[in-house]
């Protein structure tokens, strides 16, 4: 495989990447030829027939019939052959093999989702299995997407209310970037996702845990969360302000409006599962639902924010390493420990 990449493109990672590369270069080295030649040939009678005196008169000049013509048959033979070259390596990526793994892709502001046939989600990381045949299966929730992975040659778009298709099967393991290419607002520069090509054995114990965060402490499962959910797109947890409020300081603070009137767990779980319940002064009310978010998903995100904002406790660390059947609390679990019960 053509690891190093070149000068003009990155590594073929995909079992089609040759056939797009193969006309790149095609193009490249016939237009390369043609400018050389019509710049040698201008440059040349150029100077050949450049008026020596003003005494210089034109002398006529007869059409060579011959010369006409091949100017004319030539560059329309040439885009005939990128034509059916182009639209052969169109087919073959668009047409996905009868025996390809179907994965659905979801593009919203500001990431991609990809579910599998087994009900397992990701948000950001897409994983395949090597030298198997995967199609995407894409659409969006709100804009225009555009899903490009450059390794593989893939780029397609994903447009709301209506699916569309792209294949791909990669050569070797490696991880590899997913942009958005198509401009889709605020945070479009953020939109990226991950492939993950693995071996068989690594992909399927993946599906069977689900994405690998059974085991997980709480805090830990909602770091991991808060990258692979999307989450560091529109919230940091620094204290910067982004298209969405950051979480640093977000622990209790003041949510007028609020059942409490207060950021707590409550408060988190409705504005993850019901994002326009509560919209944050000074903010859009834009963000996403996330439906496949499970109930400890969710207790993960909530364990997160509290340890960022120092509220998580040496006994809330304790609980978190207990086995995962007992950590599948409610949201009001979560309160701090010293925290009065609702009336």
């Amino acid at each position: 495989m053509e690891r190093e990449g070149s000068f003009w493109l990155p590594p073929q990672s995909s079992t089609t990447a040759h056939e797009i590369d193969a006309l790149f270069y095609f193009i490249i080295i016939v237009s390369v030829i043609i400018q050389i030649g019509v710049t040698y040939y201008m440059v040349k009678y150029a100077w050949k027939y450049r008026r020596r005196s003003h005494a210089d008169r034109p002398v006529d000049v007869h059409p060579n019939k011959w010369l006409e013509i091949s100017w004319v048959v030539i560059p329309s033979l040439l885009v005939f052959v990128v034509f059916f070259w182009g639209f052969k390596a169109f087919v073959s990526a668009g047409i996905a093999p009868d025996n390809a793994y179907q994965i659905h892709v979801t593009g919203k502001k500001w990431l991609w989702e990809f579910e599998y046939p087994n009900g397992t989600t990701s948000v950001e990381d897409l994983y395949v299995p090597v030298g198997e045949p995967i199609e995407l299966i894409m659409t969006s929730t709100d804009v225009l997407h555009s899903f490009f992975v450059p390794e593989f040659r893939v780029k397609h778009d994903a447009i709301p209310n209506r699916y569309t298709t792209v294949w791909f099967e990669v050569k070797e393991e490696g991880t590899y970037q997913v942009l958005c290419t198509e401009y889709c607002g605020t945070a479009h520069s953020e939109m990226y996702a991950y492939v993950h090509a693995v071996d068989r054995g690594t992909f399927n114990e993946w599906l069977r845990t689900g994405g690998g965060n059974d085991n997980l402490p709480l805090n830990e499962l909602g770091a991991s969360l808060y990258d692979k959910a999307g989450c560091q797109t529109c919230h940091s947890v620094d204290g910067v302000s982004g298209t969405g409020p950051t979480w640093q300081g977000l622990w209790q603070a003041a949510r007028p409006g609020s059942e409490e009137g207060v950021a707590d767990a409550n408060y988190i779980r409705t504005s993850i599962v019901n994002p326009n319940a509560y919209i944050t002064e000074g903010y859009e009310g834009i963000m996403p639902a996330y439906p496949n978010l499970t109930d400890r998903d969710i207790n993960g995100l909530i364990a997160y924010i509290r340890e960022i904002n120092g509220d998580w406790t040496a006994a809330d660390s304790a609980a978190a390493a207990a086995p995962a059947d007992s950590l599948a609390a409610p949201a009001d679990s979560l309160a701090t420990p010293d925290a009065e019960p609702a009336e």
